[in-house]
């Protein structure tokens, strides 16, 4: 079993005998996936044409002409060069290496093949794309998934939950209008990828301490923000003043903005004071 760069392992005796009748079937199914909104993580995707596969093991299908961009999740965890796995000393990662890339020249001996699994990829064309539970354990993992992400140039609808990511400052998504970044290393505003349309952005359960780097997407269009469970949900004033860093938003945290929202609380200067009788 291989994995191409698109994720999809490769393996042809494992399919189902009704595979080729399911694959015809999906040749005309050009169902777009449509992205929701929920309260907890922001999105939720629904099934997409490759959904009738979900209960098979990741293989390449190379009888359909299913792409990059109908995968509901697909992977995108292709490991190591054996140079650089020696280069570490990693051993017993080498032999599984060197395993792994004899199935892959088997697969691969003439160039029209490498060109499908290019043509597999088609991250250019994705309009609307689920990237979460990558698992990116390896450097290598995460250089190549950065690489994926700077390629999404149409992408409107994103979800990159539970990445282990940490810093998205290099990577541009100049369509993004739904990004999901759920349970990830993010702790600051900063570390997100330069969004100009953005409208719905969820980071709910990441690190984010500070609100005023807020003001950094208040030249976007962004109309709902999820920061629920983030150390910065626990400041004082804490939603007057992340209306008053993002006057447009209308959301915060699935709760429409309240008139108490609009103006942070006045405390007043006797009431920090301590009296000592």
């Amino acid at each position: 079993m291989s994995e191409s760069s698109s994720g999809v392992n490769t393996s042809s005796d494992s399919l189902p005998k009704s595979h080729t009748s399911h694959c015809s079937e999906l040749r005309d199914t050009h169902t777009p996936l449509s992205v929701e909104q929920s309260p907890d993580s922001g999105i939720v995707a629904t099934p997409l044409p490759s959904h009738r596969f979900r209960f098979i093991s990741w293989h390449r299908l190379e009888e359909s002409d299913v792409r990059g961009d109908q995968l509901a999740c697909p992977r995108v965890r292709e490991g190591p060069t054996e140079e650089e796995l020696f280069l570490r000393g990693e051993q017993n990662a080498l032999q599984a290496a060197e395993e792994r890339q004899r199935r892959r020249r088997r697969r691969r001996e003439d160039e029209g093949q490498k060109w499908e699994e290019r043509l597999q990829e088609n991250w250019e064309n994705c309009v609307e794309l689920n990237l979460s539970y990558q698992d990116l354990g390896d450097p290598y993992q995460l250089e190549n998934f950065t690489r994926i992400l700077r390629r999404l140039i149409r992408v409107e609808r994103l979800q990159l939950v539970d990445n282990s990511l940490s810093d998205l400052s290099s990577v541009r998504l100049p369509r993004c209008k739904y990004l999901n970044l759920h349970r990830n290393h993010l702790t600051s505003i900063r570390q997100l990828p330069k969004m100009p349309q953005i409208q719905h952005l969820c980071l709910s359960e990441n690190g984010i301490g500070a609100l005023g780097e807020l003001a950094l997407l208040g030249a976007t269009p962004l109309q709902s923000l999820t920061l629920r469970r983030n150390p910065c949900e626990f400041l004082e004033d804490y939603r007057p003043r992340v209306f008053s860093c993002l006057p447009k938003l209308r959301v915060l945290d699935g709760i429409p903005k309240l008139p108490e929202d609009s103006v942070p609380s006045q405390i007043s200067a006797a009431s920090r004071l301590c009296t000592i009788l």
